[in-house]
């Protein structure tokens, strides 16, 4: 099983509709609060600006869909 982590904030729509998603399919992930200290660090070790932003496995989603994360996780 693939080790998945939503980078997000809490304001944030679509990164509420990828969390409910993941929760919903019974996807077990870690959520990484962009807005804190330590989620600022790892987030941007990604590279990547916006969120939402899945990481599965080593790779990284930018934004949510569930054919995306889908292809991703099944891969």
């Amino acid at each position: 099983m693939k080790r998945v982590v939503l980078y997000s904030t809490d304001k944030c729509p679509h990164c509420q509709t990828a969390k409910r998603y993941l929760e919903q399919q019974g996807i077990a992930f870690r959520l990484c609060n962009i807005k804190t200290g330590k989620g600022q660090k790892e987030f941007a070790a990604t590279g990547l600006r916006g969120v939402p932003v899945l990481k599965v496995g080593d790779q990284l989603l930018n934004g949510f869909s569930v054919k995306g994360f889908t292809a991703l996780y099944n891969s």
